[in-house]
């Protein structure tokens, strides 16, 4: 069979379902969209797909109803049921991954089962709703607005439609987005248009973000932000008991709104307005610059037609814009090779001023300027930070701790501002960055080298578009100056930056099951390799530990770095190394690999055949 793409999947379900009434029709949930329960479930069936070794997947029981802009439509818990009996047990808190929630929704990978099921999902979202209706000390007659959205993946109107119905069986009210970004779903939170029924009360984002296809999740957003760790855990447990609750068939009889709004436009024109408003509410303040845009087959296509059109840029030679959640051109992720030397060669290929990719929900950006150098990692890190330090001098930008020692110094150095490297993880970095503000310490602009940025005039929100609007209003400022000025104005802010010649991460595994761990967790065996290599780092001159660290082990010496550090969810040490020679490279390895070698449930192999190339 030849290979398809998700939008052929979907197409064919289209096809088969035939068309439905349009505009505000009321319907039940057992024959509306909001249920696929009772339509048509289609399992098993045997494609080949282009770029991946999966043969089999369940793919989507979906039957698409379309309908107008905000069409309404009531939803009876009563009448939908499973289609998978919520029998079997699950442990929710497995679910967790951090911040967010993760799993397997689409089946047809090798050890990979499927564990984001409809019956889980329902469960999550009604768990998600009792959170929210206690965190606004609700006496819980009070009727919620929660928003949903989600990216390109081939399980998301599977799961769009059982996060509806979890939320409605609850008796409360569901904006539904449709493709929609994850800064969009906490942008809804705070968005006063009662047109488009903002704000919501809260928003769940289901993504999975550069994950393979067969996987998705769900993050969940308040006016306050996205949620910490804590409180996720708090869902999955609330989840639990309502999954076991409705097995054994104890479910109210409550009624939902439903209610479908376009909110990216909504979204994308407040993009549109801080642009004009930097270059002094010109129309088209990007008219005649080519800006290309590689959106992965993900979320962001739209920042193409609703943003850089309506502000006057050449948009041809943009790729990958159409959504397909098989991801059949690279992996959306602007840390992947692969997927810049993709957005690169457009760049080139076009002759356009400037590239912008995005990750797949659109929290992540990277940039490439018209010579094709790529403006992601710790370029966009120093390019973002000289922008914001430039608008509020001296404050403190907060990073991810793989950042570079080049970095530091071209902030406190170049830009005179402070660098505090902390933890990996967005959360984390965001999190840190408004508690330092909250003792005095004044920060506008937290960020990783993954592409997660966040400003504090956002609201403390990683929006990977707002990041690429606050490039292109330093754009738009200076071409009011010199209407012939390209991307170089962006690139001559990183000038000075320095940089390693040689970057390298090498990942270290855990056996869990190995004799060595003697019953105890991965995480307190990588705590004690990390405590031993401390220890041994402090006998050797040619080595010095960080003064200040917030995780793992980072260390200087032969005129580069090394961090060893324990992941924060799987059973990894991850090595990142940098140096200015790959003979120093070597000398910072071999010192990590004396260090660890008497680990023996550790494999070295990777950092052994770095060492010997």
């Amino acid at each position: 069979m030849a290979a398809l793409s998700a939008k052929t999947i979907q197409n064919a379900f289209l096809a088969k379902d035939g068309p439905r009434t349009r505009h505000n029709t009321r319907y039940t949930c057992d024959f509306c969209a909001l249920n696929t329960r009772s339509m048509h479930p289609v399992q098993g069936c045997r494609l080949t797909l282009a770029d991946t070794s999966a043969k089999w997947l369940n793919t989507i029981s979906t039957a698409w109803i379309s309908f107008g802009k905000q069409a309404k439509f009531s939803c009876n818990a009563t009448q939908g049921t499973s289609a998978v009996a919520s029998t079997e047990k699950v442990d929710f808190l497995k679910l967790q991954n951090g911040s967010d929630i993760r799993g397997v929704a689409i089946a047809g990978v090798e050890g990979e089962p499927v564990n984001i099921t409809e019956p889980v999902t329902e469960a999550i979202a009604a768990a998600f709703a009792a959170w929210l209706l206690n965190k606004k000390k609700s006496d819980g007659l009070r009727r919620l607005r929660i928003s949903v959205g989600h990216d390109s993946r081939i399980s998301a109107h599977k799961l769009q439609n059982a996060v509806t119905h979890g939320i409605t069986a609850a008796g409360h009210d569901v904006l539904q987005f449709g493709l929609a970004s994850t800064p969009a779903m906490f942008n809804s939170t705070l968005t006063e248009d009662e047109m488009n029924h903002c704000p919501a009360d809260g928003g769940i984002m289901i993504t999975a973000s550069h994950l393979p296809y067969n996987r998705n999740g769900f993050k969940f957003f308040t006016s306050d932000g996205g949620l910490n760790k804590a409180d996720i855990k708090d869902i999955l447990e609330r989840a639990s008991r309502v999954y076991e609750e409705s097995s054994h068939g104890d479910k109210q009889e409550q009624t939902g709104v439903v209610t479908q709004v376009d909110y990216m436009s909504l979204y994308a024109s407040d993009l549109v307005q801080a642009v004009r408003k930097s270059a002094g509410n010109k129309e088209k303040p990007l008219e005649g610059l080519h800006i290309v845009v590689d959106a992965g087959n993900g979320a962001g296509g739209f920042f193409v037609d609703k943003v850089l059109k309506p502000l006057g840029a050449v948009t041809s030679g943009s790729q990958f814009l159409e959504p397909d959640g098989l991801f059949p051109n690279h992996i959306p992720n602007p840390e992947d090779k692969a997927a810049m030397e993709a957005i690169t060669q457009a760049v080139l290929n076009n002759k356009a001023d400037l590239g912008i990719i995005f990750d797949t929900d659109v929290d992540r950006s990277a940039a490439v300027d018209s010579s094709g150098r790529e403006l992601n990692r710790n370029r966009l890190i120093a390019l973002m930070s000289a922008i914001v330090l430039e608008e509020h001098p001296g404050t403190t930008v907060v990073t991810d701790s793989v950042t570079s020692d080049g970095l530091t110094t071209f902030i406190e150095k170049k830009l005179g501002g402070k660098h505090h490297r902390f933890k990996r993880g967005y959360k984390n970095v965001i999190d840190e960055a408004i508690r330092l503000n909250s003792t005095g310490e004044e920060s506008h602009l937290a960020m990783e080298t993954s592409g997660h940025g966040a400003l504090k005039e956002n609201h403390w929100l990683d929006d990977g578009a707002y990041l690429m609007v606050k490039l292109l209003n330093k754009l738009a400022g200076a071409r009011t100056l010199n209407p012939n000025i390209g991307s170089k104005v962006l690139t001559d802010l990183v000038d000075g930056l320095e940089e390693a010649s040689v970057v390298v991460e090498i990942r270290f595994k855990i056996d869990q099951n190995h004799a060595d761990l003697k019953g105890g967790s991965f995480r307190d065996y990588g705590e004690s390799i990390l405590k031993h290599l401390e220890n041994v780092i402090s006998e050797d001159p040619n080595l010095h530990k960080a003064p200040k660290n917030y995780e793992g082990v980072r260390v200087s010496g032969y005129g580069g770095w090394f961090l060893l550090r324990l992941s924060l969810h799987d059973p990894v040490l991850p090595l990142n190394v940098e140096a200015q020679s790959k003979d120093d490279a070597i000398k910072l390895g071999h010192s990590v690999l004396a260090a660890v070698s008497e680990f023996s449930a550790l494999d070295t192999s990777a950092l052994s055949k770095f060492l010997q190339q």
